[in-house]
């Protein structure tokens, strides 16, 4: 809208239409507006197996899907992304360790971002993606005290979390083989890890 209403502008100021129709419109048959590409960003750690279009989302009889209006969906998969390339080197360094995090690959974390220092808005936002509260609050502290992360001390509390996420996934499993409820297993890795109810119930919609 705001495109057009510049062309417009310059169109009635010009007083350069060909036509009646092109006067009422204030566009000319010449002009053309840009497109807006949306892009759709999931970063959940299980594969997306929603809709990708607007007609997945519709009941359709075969015979007037073809006469619908579709709407796709440009979707990026951040743990499938590893082959895209991004002109914004934030953006490659977000994505790059978020998977690295999500495959829990902290050789390769050591390896390349070991010794790197990152901004702290970077730390909130990889945090923000892998559900590390704790990777959150060191960077929101550091950004504080105006510093930024160093992803070799964010690391063990990374591998720390994976470890715990591994036991709660055991636990769970443990208490599904001999057939605990839902309810008692809820609340024995509420007691057994000391978590809250919320992070419970998170843990629980993963992996029960």
């Amino acid at each position: 809208m705001k495109e057009y209403q510049e062309i417009a502008a310059k169109n009635r100021k010009d007083k350069n239409f060909a036509s009646p129709d092109e006067f009422l419109s204030n566009m000319k048959k010449t002009d053309r507006l840009h497109p807006v590409v949306s892009l759709c960003v999931y970063y959940g750690e299980h594969p997306w197996d929603g809709p990708l279009c607007l007609v997945d989302m519709l009941e359709l009889p075969e015979k007037i899907r073809p006469l619908v209006s579709d709407y796709k969906m440009n979707l990026i998969e951040l743990r499938t992304s590893g082959t895209l390339q991004f002109h914004n080197q934030d953006v490659n360094t977000v994505f790059d360790i978020s998977r690295a995090i999500y495959e829990c690959d902290y050789d390769k974390i050591n390896t390349v971002y070991g010794r790197m220092q990152i901004t702290s808005e970077l730390g909130v936002v990889i945090g923000a993606i892998t559900q590390s509260q704790k990777l959150i609050d060191h960077a929101l502290k550091l950004e504080q005290n105006g510093g930024q992360v160093n992803m070799c001390s964010a690391l063990e509390e990374l591998e720390k979390k994976a470890e715990q996420k591994g036991m709660i996934k055991g636990t769970i499993k443990t208490c599904k083989k001999i057939k605990l409820s839902r309810e008692e297993t809820t609340k024995n890795i509420i007691e057994e890890f000391s978590l809250s109810n919320e992070e419970a119930e998170k843990c629980m919609e993963m992996y029960w």
